[in-house]
């Protein structure tokens, strides 16, 4: 299982993100031009200590991105809203990419079209979204717990 960022343009959640990801051991694809310095040094600066934790690959486009999961053998498992099936009605594998698209924007056209799936969380009438840190949260739960792949814990007393 992975998490994919499309060009996140804020700093936050995206951190928000790749601390959630850190502590679920699933590795982070970036999909570049991000909205700010996505340095590690930025990063670590912004008080990331989770950063060390966690497997980030960075892509320059989506077009370098696409080929790169592909040639791995990755399904791409789009998150919008403008999808018509719920992240619970999905059956999720091991080998998934779940991307999130950007906070101002989503993603293009042509990144729904190379998407194997999309899926959306269903919200109250009237409204639009969740945060997108929240929606991954929630979302990357539900695959790991379908897929018996979330870290497993000492147990107690150990």
């Amino acid at each position: 299982m992975r998490l994919a960022l499309y060009q996140p343009d804020i700093a936050q959640n995206a951190g928000t993100l790749l601390r959630t990801a850190a502590c679920l051991a699933v590795p982070v694809d970036i999909i570049q031009p991000t909205g700010f310095d996505m340095t590690d040094r930025a990063l670590r600066r912004a008080g990331l200590d989770y950063l060390d934790h966690v497997s980030i690959h960075r892509h320059e486009s989506f077009e370098a991105f696409d080929v790169w999961r592909k040639t791995s053998g990755h399904r791409l498992v789009l998150v919008s809203r403008h999808a018509d099936r719920s992240y619970l009605e999905h059956s999720y594998a091991t080998g998934d990419i779940i991307m999130l698209g950007r906070e101002s924007a989503g993603v293009p056209r042509h990144v729904h079209e190379a998407s194997d799936v999309r899926i959306m969380i269903p919200v109250a009438a009237g409204l639009r979204s969740l945060n997108v840190a929240v929606a991954g949260a929630i979302v990357i739960g539900e695959a790991l717990r379908q897929t018996a792949s979330f870290p497993s814990q000492p147990a107690k007393g150990t």
